[in-house]
C-alpha cells in the first residue's frame, strides 16, 4: 500500500510539473507574439527620450499590456482548444503521445486565463496607466519608486471606491444578502463584480458583432483584388500617379516660409498617395485566377460563416423554448474524450472553432468601425501608450467574454468551465433568450442592408453611374433602372 501510494504521488507530481511546463510554454509564445505586435503600433518617441525615468516607466507600462494583451488572446482560445483537444482524444483515445492532454490540464487553463485577465483588468492595466500619468507626491524624492507609491495608493483609493459601489448596487439588489455578506470579500463581492464586467462584455458583444459581421464584406473588399467588371485598378492607378506627382512639385517648390506650416502634412500626404500607388501596382499585377475566383470565394465564405451563424442561433432559440439543458450552465470536471460536441463529428467542430474565431474578428472589426471607439483604432508606429493601454482594456473585455457570449448562442455544446460558469445571470432564461433574438434580428438586419446596398453601389460602379455631377443617393436610382441601364450598355 505504501508503494502504491508512492507512485500515486510521484504521477499527480509528474502530470502537475507537465501542466505546468506545457502553461509556462505556451503564455511564453502568446507572449512574444503579442510583444511584436505592440512593438510594432507604439510611438518610439516615447521610449527614446532623453528621461530615463520617464523610459524605464513606459517600458514597465508596456510589459503590462503586453501581459494583458497575451491574456485576451488566451482567452479567445480557450474554447477551440477545448474543442479540437477533445476531438483528437476521441480519435486518438489510446495514443501513448496524446496522455499529456487531458481534462485537468483544459481546466487549469481556463482557471489561469480567468484569473490573470481578471487581474489584468482590475489591477494590471490601471496601474500601467496610473503610473505613467503619476509624478510621484509634493516633497518627495523624484524618481521610479516615488511613481510606484503615487501609484499604488491612487490604486487603492480606487479599489476601495469601486468595491463601495459594488456594495451599494448588492444593497439596492440584494438587501439581505448584501448585509450578511458585508466581510465576505473574496466569495460574494468578487464573484458579483466580475458577472458584472462580463454581462458588460458580452453586452458589448452583443452591439459590436452584427455591425462587424457586416463591415467584414467592405473590410476584405478592400484586401483583395475585385473583378474588373467591379472595379477599375487602371483609372485609379492614373489618378494616384497624377497626385503624387502633383504633391511632389508642391514639395519641391514650396518656399521657406511655408515649411514650418505646409510642409508636414505636405509629406504625410505624398506618403499616404506613395503607399496607395504601390498597392494598386501590386493588385494590377494579381493574377486573372486571383482576381476573378479569390473575391466571389471570400465573399461566399464571408456569406455562408453569417448565414450559418445566424441559423443556428434561430435553432437554439427553438432549444431554449423546449429543452432546459440548452442553459449556459458551468462544468466542473470536463470528461474529454467521451463524445463530440456536435452532432456532425469532428467536422462539425471543425465549423464551430472556425465561427468562434469568425465571431471574435468580426467584434474587433465593428468595435472599432463603431463611431465611439474608431478613435483608438492603433496606427503603425505612431500609438501613444495611453491608447495601447484603452486597446488592451476593451480587447482585453471582449475576449474574455467571448467563451460565455459563444455557449450563450449556442455555437458550441462545450460548458464553460471553472469560474466562468460562476456567472449570476447565466441561469436566468429571459436574459439568454432575449439576448439570442436581439442577436438573430440585429445581424440578419445589418446582413440584409449591406448585401442590398452593396450590390447597387457595384453596379453603380461598373456602369459608371458613380461618376455623375451629382450626388446620388440610395433611393435615388432604383435596382430596375441600374439594370435597364446596363442591359442598354450590353447591347
Amino acid at each position: 500500500m505504501e508503494g502504491e501510494d508512492v507512485t500515486l504521488r510521484e504521477q499527480l507530481f509528474h502530470d502537475r510539473v507537465r501542466e505546468t511546463l506545457i502553461c509556462v510554454l505556451l503564455f511564453s509564445c502568446l507572449y512574444i507574439i503579442c510583444y511584436l505586435v505592440v512593438v510594432h503600433y507604439r510611438r518610439i518617441a516615447e521610449f527614446a527620450t532623453d528621461n530615463d525615468e520617464d523610459a524605464t516607466v513606459n517600458k514597465i507600462a508596456l510589459w503590462l499590456c503586453t501581459f494583458s494583451l497575451t491574456v485576451s488572446v488566451g482567452a479567445v482560445l480557450l474554447l477551440p482548444i477545448s474543442i479540437l483537444s477533445n476531438e483528437v482524444l476521441l480519435s486518438f483515445p489510446q495514443s501513448y503521445y496524446m496522455q499529456w492532454l487531458n481534462g485537468s490540464l483544459i481546466h487549469g487553463l481556463w482557471n489561469l486565463v480567468f484569473l490573470f485577465s481578471n487581474l489584468s483588468l482590475v489591477f494590471f492595466l490601471p496601474f500601467a496607466y496610473f503610473f505613467t500619468e503619476s509624478e510621484g507626491f509634493a516633497g518627495s524624492k523624484k524618481g521610479v519608486m516615488a511613481r510606484v507609491y503615487e501609484t499604488a495608493v491612487v490604486l487603492l483609493l480606487l479599489t476601495l471606491l469601486v468595491l463601495g459601489m459594488v456594495w451599494v448596487a448588492c444593497a439596492l439588489l440584494h438587501d439581505t444578502s448584501a448585509r450578511e455578506s458585508l466581510y465576505d470579500l473574496w466569495e460574494y463581492y468578487l464573484p458579483y463584480l466580475y458577472s458584472c464586467i462580463s454581462l458588460f462584455g458580452v453586452l458589448l458583444l452583443l452591439l459590436c458583432t452584427p455591425l462587424g459581421l457586416s463591415r467584414m464584406f467592405t473590410v476584405t473588399g478592400r484586401l483583395l483584388v475585385k473583378p474588373r467588371l467591379l472595379e477599375d485598378i487602371d483609372d485609379k492607378m492614373s489618378c494616384a500617379v497624377f497626385e503624387e506627382a502633383a504633391l511632389s512639385r508642391k514639395l519641391n517648390t514650396e518656399t521657406s516660409c511655408w515649411i514650418n506650416v505646409n510642409m508636414d502634412v505636405l509629406k504625410n500626404q505624398f506618403v499616404a498617395i506613395k503607399a496607395q500607388r504601390v498597392a494598386l501596382e501590386m493588385r494590377r499585377r494579381a493574377s486573372p485566377w486571383q482576381r476573378n475566383l479569390g473575391y466571389p470565394f471570400a465573399m461566399l465564405l464571408l456569406l455562408a460563416l453569417t448565414v450559418v451563424c445566424v441559423l443556428i442561433v434561430c435553432f437554439h432559440v427553438l432549444e431554449l423554448l423546449f429543452d432546459e439543458t440548452a442553459l449556459p450552465q458551468g462544468m466542473e470536471d470536463p470528461l474529454l474524450g467521451a463524445a463530440s460536441f456536435s452532432m456532425f463529428g469532428s467536422f462539425g467542430a471543425a465549423v464551430q472553432v472556425l465561427l468562434i474565431l469568425y465571431l471574435m474578428l468580426s467584434s474587433v472589426v465593428g468595435f472599432y468601425s463603431s463611431p465611439l471607439f474608431s478613435t483608438l483604432l492603433p496606427r503603425a508606429q505612431d500609438t501613444t501608450l495611453t491608447q495601447i493601454i484603452g486597446n488592451c482594456v476593451c480587447l482585453l473585455v471582449l475576449s474574455s467574454a467571448l467563451p460565455v457570449f459563444s455557449r450563450t448562442l449556442g455555437i458550441t455544446r462545450f460548458d464553460l468551465l471553472g469560474d466562468f460558469g460562476r456567472y449570476n445571470w447565466l441561469g436566468n432564461f429571459h436574459i439568454v433568450f432575449l439576448y439570442n433574438i436581439l442577436f438573430a434580428g440585429l445581424t440578419s438586419a445589418c446582413l440584409i442592408n449591406t448585401l442590398t446596398w452593396a450590390v447597387q453601389r457595384e453596379l453603380m460602379r461598373a456602369f459608371g453611374l458613380h461618376k455623375l455631377p451629382m450626388k446620388v443617393s440610395r433611393s435615388a436610382i432604383p435596382l430596375k433602372l441600374l439594370l435597364a441601364n446596363g442591359l442598354s450598355k450590353i447591347q
